[in-house]
């Protein structure tokens, strides 16, 4: 079983317009407008989907108002596929579709997988100058107007049982755990060799379902600040970031997305092989962020954006 990353979201959405108008000031491209959806992609050619809620395609929407409703894993090959379905086909009820298959996670979030369409992309990040390392020799950092956004890099949910959840995902689905909260948040990746995470998974005391967010992937730091600076110029709400992960060591930057509650960019995850060791850490404002921004940087005077209550 190779599970490869996300290949693509599908949202259900309320105002079409607004998540139109989001999506392109995030950097996608679109690729596909009908009455009731639109379509776009990230440069490797990930999908997202937005898609009137009311559709009757549309999976079941584990939360009220807009949200994820679907999250398409991508694998390897047709033999990885096959494998795949067959280890799934005892625990839960799978459906096939045209390009693969489907069915639910424990916490009723649909899960499609197919053989990845996500293609190659050549593309470089700022080289980072250290006190004992100088990759950026006779040349500027760059300044980004804003961000095109290379991938989706994971998706974070609420869940109703933790254990429960995290045990689907590594025991049906070969996901391996990086790093957790003990009986609270796990940090997922679908491969033993990867980012640090493609999946969290967090429980609250009420124990409700639901998106916390999506997370895509840009090249460096200079495109977290380029772009979160943009999308406060457009209009979007930040709603916390430029900041720094201590756990996963990503620099992010979150914005309130339309199409459900945030989209975060980031860079600079962790890279985790067989060798890596998870680490139990204790839940906390210190290990959420290292050092962050309440509501961004303000696009003219390009300080922090000042607070009205």
């Amino acid at each position: 079983m190779t599970i490869t990353g996300i290949d693509g979201i599908t949202y259900g959405v309320e105002d079409m317009d607004a998540c139109t108008r989001f999506l392109a000031d995030w950097g996608l491209t679109e690729v596909s407008r009908a009455a009731d959806r639109v379509g776009c992609e990230t440069l490797d050619g990930t999908e997202v989907w937005a898609v009137d809620g009311a559709a009757s395609d549309l999976p079941p929407a584990v939360e009220d108002g807009p949200t994820l409703r679907r999250v398409t894993w991508g694998v390897s090959d047709q033999a990885a596929l096959g494998a795949l379905r067959a280890a799934l086909h005892d625990t839960t009820a799978v459906q096939d579709t045209d390009d693969g298959f489907s069915c639910e996670d424990p916490n009723g979030i649909t899960l499609s997988f197919r053989v990845s369409r996500r293609r190659s992309v050549s593309i470089t990040g700022a080289p980072v100058n250290t006190v004992d390392q100088t990759p950026r020799v006779d040349r500027r950092a760059p300044v980004y107007d804003r961000a095109e956004p290379v991938k989706v890099g994971h998706v974070v949910f609420f869940v109703a049982d933790v254990a429960e959840a995290v045990a689907f995902y590594t025991g049906h689905l070969g996901f391996h755990v990086s790093d957790c909260y003990p009986g609270v948040g796990y940090f997922l990746r679908c491969r033993e060799e990867g980012g640090h995470h493609d999946l969290f998974l967090l429980q609250t005391p009420d124990r409700k379902r639901g998106l916390n967010h999506v997370a895509f992937t840009v090249r460096d730091l200079e495109e977290v600040f380029g772009g979160g600076i943009h999308m406060n110029a457009r209009g979007w709400r930040t709603q916390i970031g430029p900041g720094r992960h201590p756990i996963s060591s990503a620099y992010f930057w979150y914005v309130h997305n339309p199409c459900g509650a945030l989209a975060e960019y980031y860079t600079n995850e962790d890279y985790c092989t067989a060798a890596w060791q998870p680490k139990e850490w204790e839940r906390g404002n210190d290990n959420f962020a290292e050092w962050a921004i309440a509501g961004g940087i303000d696009p003219e005077t390009r300080r922090q954006v000042r607070k009205t209550d």
